[in-house]
């Protein structure tokens, strides 16, 4: 057997000089799109952090709604469970009562049985009183709540009708100091411009004031007041975001006044409430208004706030009301207005529903006590 002889043959390399320079350009390039996919990844993990911010408010802001939520059921389930308690004991001092002329021999018994349910009639309408309290205080939170969810809402469109009274004031002084700059000085001229900025100032300080009555925890008083003068100050507050949204206010208020017992506050906040789901339901709509209408019907006053937009879901006509419930997207809504809306609406003695509308869109029907004619004058 035989071996035969192996004698490699060498390839002839490239260039050193060559090859190197061909590297390097790689390498180059390599680096460029690293640093390049560092960058991009360094964005996207700022961008998830601040996603993650945001979402973390979000729960606590659940979190405590739901708290809030919570404690008022408890507070009513106690109650409620006392209330029972203070009707049996009644029952049970009616037996007594009953029996007491019965038997002489029973009478001591009869009275210390009396002295003990007393007390613990006493004890039980004292604690009745603290919930009803307690309870009050709670509702109390989740409409201040809801009103300073409003008002952030409201920032922007409040902020440009700041904007023109401090833009006219700013024209006016211009005017007063070339009149003040020519000889001889025009007073009547003057006194004009001083006047028109006067009246600007008026302006603004009307909206602030607006707002600062708005937003502050005031005292739930009932008061005359007048639906369409309510409804007159919520178009106020909402009517640039209207504007920029480009959406057609449609009145068909009464002529003459239509009182109700009431607190303007919390009424015009439901008329906001409203208002401002109709704004939303209108995203996207070719036929962009809010139609909104008052009369008086017999003893009550009614007001109807109407949207042409797509209606409401089948299903969730009932469901509308209940706290939390929102068709909206996340972070867009609490799911609190209209809930809290109800509640006010219930406290004024009077009655919301809402259903789609034959001719399109979602109607909102209030009704609320008239004012009877001797707590009017």
């Amino acid at each position: 057997m035989t071996v035969a002889a192996f004698s490699p043959q060498l390839e002839q390399a490239p260039a050193p000089d060559a090859e190197d320079a061909s590297l390097r350009a790689r390498v180059n390039e390599l680096e460029a799109r690293i640093a390049q996919n560092e960058q991009r990844r360094r964005a996207m993990i700022h961008i998830m952090g601040d996603l993650a911010t945001t979402n973390r408010r979000l729960g606590e802001s659940r979190k405590a709604m739901l708290h809030i939520l919570a404690d008022y059921e408890s507070d009513r389930s106690s109650l409620a469970r006392q209330t029972e308690r203070l009707d049996n004991s009644r029952r049970a001092l009616l037996h007594i009562l009953s029996d007491a002329h019965s038997s002489n021999l029973r009478l001591e018994a009869t009275r210390k049985a009396m002295i003990h349910i007393m007390g613990d009639l006493r004890d039980t309408t004292h604690e009745i009183a603290e919930r009803e309290l307690e309870l009050r205080e709670k509702q109390e939170q989740l409409v201040q709540a809801g009103k300073l969810a409003t008002l952030g809402e409201l920032t922007t469109g409040v902020a440009h009708e700041l904007n023109n009274p401090l833009n006219n004031i700013q024209l006016y002084l211009g005017n007063i100091l070339d009149l003040l700059g020519r000889k001889p000085v025009d007073e009547q001229h003057l006194k004009e411009e001083i006047e028109k900025a006067l009246s600007q100032v008026g302006k603004a300080s009307e909206i602030i004031s607006h707002l600062r009555t708005f937003g502050r925890v005031a005292l739930v008083t009932e008061d005359i007041v007048d639906v369409n003068e309510i409804l007159g100050r919520s178009l106020v507050l909402l009517q640039q975001q209207l504007r920029l949204r480009d959406i057609t206010i449609v009145l068909a208020l009464s002529e003459s006044p239509l009182p109700v017992l009431g607190n303007a506050i919390q009424l015009e906040q439901v008329f906001l409430n409203i208002i401002g789901n109709a704004r939303d339901a209108l995203d996207g709509a070719s036929d962009r208004r809010i139609l909104i209408g008052s009369r008086l019907l017999s003893d009550e006053v009614e007001v109807t706030i109407r949207d042409t937009g797509p209606g409401i879901a089948e299903g969730n006509e009932q469901r509308i009301f209940d706290p939390f419930f929102t068709t909206k997207d996340v972070g867009q809504g609490t799911g609190l207005g209209l809930s809290i809306t109800y509640g006010i609406i219930k406290e004024h003695r009077g009655d919301i529903g809402v259903q789609n509308d034959a001719e399109g869109g979602a109607c909102f029907t209030i009704l609320l006590p008239h004012a009877p004619a001797e707590v009017v004058r």
